[in-house]
């Protein structure tokens, strides 16, 4: 994978940037070669978290969500109704009992919830309509009627993982820090924007996955998997409009793009021999939407929630939501098993666990089926801890390394393929030479805005920071570098012991020299960020301290070296 850089241009945003790629890369094939067809997978990062989208869009839907999560919820299951999206027979699921009324809200919570929609919304129609501009391109060359277009809307469900609150920094959450509403209705301005890696309160959330009850990461609970498919191919299918219900599942997609297009699934690929495709074509449901249903076995499984389809009946077990960071049972195999007779109650909202035993027990069996066979196992409930590999037991590409010494122009490592330094002690040592007047740039860093660390000159003086969740900056400052050729080190004392995320001492060195020292009070102890890397000589995305920028954070001297090694 080649990694991009972000463009320098201004009000940038990914979303328009993949849709003019791939506008630009169809036109050039149907230019090249215009009878040959072609497949594009366009994926955005849209709408998961965070949230942004340009002003015009931020404010686009304002006032639109007053009435509140519990309304909204309400009129779309009423909405899907009418339009004939679900059953006539659908009630409405109960919410979690544990998702407060909208009207036992304060105005403060109200107008902060409001606002978190609002921007959402106006991230997904940014999106739409950055779609829209791509499928106008295929009737601009002439090829819509001829184009088969899956459309696949939704996350998993929508995402309730900054629990009721919503978040400022969705990265606080992961680390088991609580945002108040006052802190993030003080940075409302940037709510939406670069300055925020922002997240909509879980009753939105809830709200979202009408019918259902629950949301993503709920694998026992259709709130937490399904999402409706938008099936585009006129030349063949003149039926437009219709609604074919038959079950499937993500992985039927594959299988029926190599049906359509008339390709045998390939059993060898490079030479190297394919597992068979477990997923089952949808095109009997598209040639007859009353076929009888070939996907008949589906099991799921995301952290302690997991269950199993199977012919018309659902079974499974929800232990562990989004917004607590604690499982509900002590052993997940203590956990109650739930029943849904899917065929007549698509919301699953009548559990028949109690009334239907037999039925319970078969489904159960089938589950243990699946899971052996497809490697589910072990289940286990995920907490935030457990983004940290030591703490999960996790392998990592460092395997029990302790060590690594890394040189320019390496970078891009992810925090999972890296020496785990949360909750240790651990020495950055540089060998670098610097221009005779001063050299500034980063040295070594990793993360960024939303929480990160990184050993750098400024002005010419050594620096590191300390970057805790964007909220507090802790600093360790030197002396002017004076010779040209330095050996620049960092020595962190973690002072937590077996405690995560705690502080601890930070003494730097340059030629073997303390040159200073300062008090880390807070760190982050389950992850440092979401999606930012370890890099030398240079920060990529989003800086660690507002003394540099992206732009101006590249080294200006020569880094021979950098060794990062775990103390403890």
């Amino acid at each position: 994978l080649d990694r991009i850089e972000i463009p320098d241009k201004k009000d940038y945003h990914l979303t328009e940037d993949l849709a003019d790629d791939c506008i630009t890369w169809m036109k050039f094939q149907k230019a090249l070669t215009p009878d040959k067809p072609f497949f594009v997978y366009f994926a955005t990062g849209a709408t998961h978290a965070p949230h942004h989208a340009p002003q015009k869009y931020r404010d686009m839907f304002k006032g639109q969500y007053n009435e509140g999560w519990d309304a909204m919820r309400q009129r779309t299951y009423e909405n899907m109704l009418k339009m004939g999206i679900i059953p006539k027979s659908t009630k409405l699921a109960d919410k979690p009992a544990d998702m407060p009324a909208w009207n036992s809200l304060s105005d403060k919570e109200k107008k902060l919830y409001c606002r978190q929609m609002e921007i959402y919304a106006g991230f997904a129609r940014h999106t739409d309509d950055q779609i829209g501009r791509v499928v106008d391109t295929l009737e601009e060359i002439k090829v819509l009627d001829n184009t088969v277009i899956i459309y696949i809307l939704g996350d998993n469900g929508a995402s309730g993982d900054a629990s009721f609150t919503g978040a400022f920094n969705e990265n606080s959450m992961l680390n088991a820090v609580t945002e108040s509403v006052d802190f993030i209705l003080s940075k409302e301005k940037e709510l939406g924007t670069e300055a925020a890696y922002n997240h909509y309160s879980a009753g939105w959330a809830v709200a979202l996955d009408a019918p259902f009850k629950w949301v993503k990461t709920i694998a026992s609970n259709f709130g937490g998997t399904r999402n409706g498919m938008i099936f585009h191919y006129p030349e063949k299918y003149k039926n437009g409009g219709e609604i074919i219900s038959q079950f499937h599942h993500v992985i039927d997609v594959a299988p029926t793009v190599y049906e359509l297009c008339g390709i045998p699934i390939p059993k060898i690929v490079d030479g190297i021999e394919q597992r068979p495709m477990e997923g089952v074509s949808m095109k009997y449901a598209l040639d007859d939407k009353n076929a009888k249903e070939r996907h008949t076995t589906q099991y799921f499984s995301v952290f302690a929630n997991f269950g199993v389809y199977h012919n018309g009946w659902f079974a499974g077990v929800v232990d562990k939501l989004p917004w607590n960071p604690v499982p509900l049972y002590k052993r997940t195999a203590d956990a109650p098993w739930e029943l849904y007779n899917i065929d007549g109650d698509f919301s699953m909202a009548t559990n028949l666990a109690a009334q239907n035993p037999e039925k319970l027990k078969e489904l159960q069996k089938v589950f243990f089926q699946e899971g052996l066979k497809y490697n589910v196992f072990p289940i286990e409930a995920f907490a935030g801890k457990n983004l940290n590999a030591d703490i999960a037991g996790r392998p990592t590409v460092m395997g029990s390394r302790k060590e690594i010494t890394l040189s320019e122009g390496m970078g891009g490592i992810g925090e999972h393929a890296f020496l785990t330094l949360k909750n240790h002690s651990f020495t950055i040592t540089a060998e670098v030479d610097v221009a005779p007047k001063y050299t500034d740039g980063v040295i070594f860093a990793q993360g960024g805005r939303f929480g990160g660390y990184s050993l750098y000159v400024h002005k010419g003086i050594p620096t590191f920071c300390y970057n805790w969740l964007g909220r507090e900056m802790y600093y360790v400052k030197g002396s002017a570098l004076k010779d040209e050729r330095n050996q620049i080190k960092f020595v962190f004392k973690y002072e937590g012991g077996k405690e995560r995320g705690k502080g601890g001492t930070g003494v730097l060195y340059v030629n073997n020299a303390k040159v200073g020292e300062g008090k880390i009070a807070k760190t982050m102890g389950n992850q440092i960020s979401m999606d930012e890397t370890a890099d030398v000589g240079i920060q990529r995305a989003t800086a660690v301290t507002d003394e540099y920028t992206v732009k101006t954070s590249k080294f200006q001297g020569k880094i021979y070296s950098v060794n990062i090694k775990v103390d403890d």
